[in-house]
């Protein structure tokens, strides 16, 4: 389906089709909604409204994998895949003492903000927390993207490649950060 379609799409269907759009992949249909909105068919503030609220919708789907699937998933099976016990022990102290900066900071880098919202959940964050941190985050999150639509939007499809870009590299450094933590951690053992 190419670009035209797209849009022609969500003029069609507008709010709606936004909206089911965000929860799967919120930045660039946001951007793409609010370029839509400087055009005139969309209305920016309903826009602005609707990816904030499909956003919010789509993170608690995800804390709520990690709130229930802990017990049907990682207390059962998780020792095959090296989650153990005192691992998710680990994790709850530490969301225990930084459960509202580590929430902040990963919903604002766009790369690594799914996996620390499952975490939270597995974890056991209280949903309270949870919820207020992850708006604190998203209002600016999103008014940044509505922004860039609204005045930058037709360079869509260079955004999304510079989207993609930054979101490899975050992926990139934190893997090789947990690797360099992990050989380490093996060395310091093996050596004392």
């Amino acid at each position: 389906m190419d670009l035209s379609n797209i849009l022609h799409l969500l003029i069609l269907f507008g709010y709606p089709l936004i909206f089911i759009i965000t929860i799967v992949e919120g930045p660039i249909i946001t951007i793409i909604g609010a370029f839509l909105a400087s055009l005139g068919y969309l209305n920016i503030f309903v826009v602005y409204a609707v990816v904030v609220y499909a956003d919010m919708v789509g993170d608690i789907f995800w804390y709520s994998l990690g709130y229930f699937g802990r017990q049907h998933f990682l207390d059962r099976f998780g020792h095959f895949i090296g989650i153990t016990p005192e691992k998710i022990q680990n994790l709850e102290r530490y969301f225990d003492s930084h459960a509202g900066k580590t929430l902040l900071i990963a919903k604002i880098t766009h790369a690594v903000g799914l996996p620390f919202i499952i975490a939270a959940g597995a974890a056991h964050v209280r949903f309270k927390t949870f919820f207020w941190y992850n708006l604190l985050a998203t209002i600016p999150k999103s008014l940044i993207f509505v922004l860039i639509g609204y005045y930058l939007g037709r360079s869509y499809a260079k955004i999304n490649i510079v989207l993609s870009n930054a979101t490899f590299i975050a992926i990139f450094i934190i893997v090789l950060s947990v690797a360099a933590y992990y050989l380490w951690s093996r060395f310091k053992k093996k050596y004392e």
